[in-house]
C-alpha cells in the first residue's frame, strides 16, 4: 500500500471517490430509479437520506432490491436520519442483519456526514464493535464522529484500513484498539481531539498501540488532532511500534517546539518514507531543524502554517 497515495485517496471522498472507486448515491425509495446506474462492483455505493426520503431504513432496504447486494464492494453510510439527535445504532443492526448477502463487502465508511449537514463532534455513534464480527472478510472500516462511540477488543483476521475522525475519541475505544489482536492491519489513524468534545484518552491508554505488539503488520500510524499533541510525540519518540512503520502523522494538534524536539533526540526516524506534522505551532527555527533531520523524508510541516510562538492559545485542526 502507498500510504501517501492512501491519504490523497481519503481527502478525494468528498469529491466523489472511495476505495478506488467513484461514488454513487444509492436510489432512493421514492421508486425512482436514476438512469445509468453503474454495475453493483463498480461503484462505492453511499446511502443515506433527508427530510424528502422515508428514511435511512427504507433506503437501504430499497437499495437490497435495486443493486446486487452481493457484488458490493464499498459502502458509504451518510446521513442517517438527524445524526445529531439519532445514534447509528440503526445503521449497525441493518448492516448486520443483512451481512450474509455481502460477501464481497471490502470498504465501509460510517458516517460520511458534512459539516453543512451535521458537525463531526455532533454526530451520534454507536457501538461498531457488531461491523466487525459480521464482516470478517472487511478490510477497511472507517468511522466519523466520537460521541456515544464504543468498540469492543476483539480479533479480526482481514483488517487492514482503521480510521477514527473524530473531535474527540473516547479513551475506551481507543484502549479498545490496543487490546485487539489485528494481524493484517496496515494503517490506524486516529483523530483524538479535545475533552470538550468527548478526547479523553491520556498517553498511557495508547501504551499498547505504541509497543505494536498485537500489530505486527502496521506500516502507517496516525495519532492526530490532539490537545496533547507534544505528550503523544514524545511517546512516540521511543515507541517500539515506529521501527516498522513507512509512515506517521502527528499532525492536526497542539505540536509545539517542546514535542518536536523530543522527537529529533528519539530514535531515528529517517527510515520513514514520510512524516506529516502539518497544522502545528512549531517556531520558524523548529521547523527548519525538522526538515534538516528529515531530509530524505517527505516531510509536510508547511512554514506557512506557523503560529506566533508566545500565542498561549492552541487549538487542534477538527474539533466541532
Amino acid at each position: 500500500m502507498d500510504y501517501s497515495e492512501f491519504n490523497d485517496e481519503v481527502n478525494r471522498l468528498n469529491r466523489g471517490s472511495y476505495a478506488g472507486l467513484p461514488v454513487v448515491e444509492a436510489p432512493g425509495s421514492d421508486g425512482v430509479l436514476p438512469e445509468g446506474l453503474p454495475a453493483p462492483e463498480a461503484a462505492a455505493w453511499r446511502i443515506s437520506c433527508d427530510w424528502r426520503s422515508d428514511g435511512f431504513e427504507a433506503n437501504f432496504r430499497h437499495f437490497l432490491t435495486v443493486v446486487d447486494p452481493a457484488k458490493v464492494p464499498a459502502l458509504i453510510v451518510g446521513d442517517w436520519g438527524s445524526a445529531y439527535e439519532s445514534s447509528s445504532a440503526q445503521v449497525v443492526d441493518l448492516l448486520v442483519e443483512h451481512a450474509g448477502r455481502f460477501p464481497a463487502l471490502r470498504s465501509m465508511f460510517l458516517g460520511a456526514i458534512a459539516s453543512e449537514e451535521c458537525e463531526i463532534s455532533w454526530i451520534q455513534q454507536s457501538d461498531v464493535t457488531p461491523l466487525l464480527e459480521a464482516f470478517p472478510s472487511l478490510e477497511r472500516l472507517e468511522v466519523r464522529g466520537g460521541s456515544a462511540l464504543l468498540l469492543r477488543p476483539l480479533r479480526h483476521e482481514r483488517l487492514r484500513v482503521l480510521r477514527f475522525e473524530t473531535g474527540g475519541l473516547p479513551a475506551e475505544v481507543v484502549r479498545a484498539v490496543g487490546e485487539s489482536d489485528f494481524p493484517a492491519l496496515e494503517y490506524l489513524e486516529m483523530w483524538l481531539g479535545t475533552s470538550e468534545y468527548g478526547g479523553d484518552a491520556t498517553v498511557a491508554d495508547l501504551a499498547p498501540i505504541l509497543s505494536g505488539e498485537r500489530l505486527p503488520a502496521l506500516r502507517h500510524l496516525g495519532l492526530q488532532d490532539s490537545e496533547i499533541q507534544d505528550e503523544i510525540v514524545a511517546a512516540v519518540a521511543s515507541a517500539p511500534v515506529v521501527a516498522g512503520l513507512e509512515s506517521l502523522a502527528l499532525s492536526m494538534g497542539t505540536l509545539t517546539d517542546e514535542g518536536a524536539e523530543a522527537l529529533l533526540s528519539g530514535q531515528p526516524l529517517t527510515h520513514l518514507r514520510r512524516l506529516d506534522l502539518h497544522h502545528h505551532f512549531l517556531t520558524g527555527t523548529m521547523v527548519k531543524h525538522v526538515e534538516a533531520a528529515f531530509a530524505g523524508v517527505e516531510v509536510e510541516v508547511d512554514l506557512s502554517e506557523q503560529e506566533e510562538p508566545d500565542d498561549d492559545w492552541r487549538y487542534i485542526a477538527v474539533a466541532e
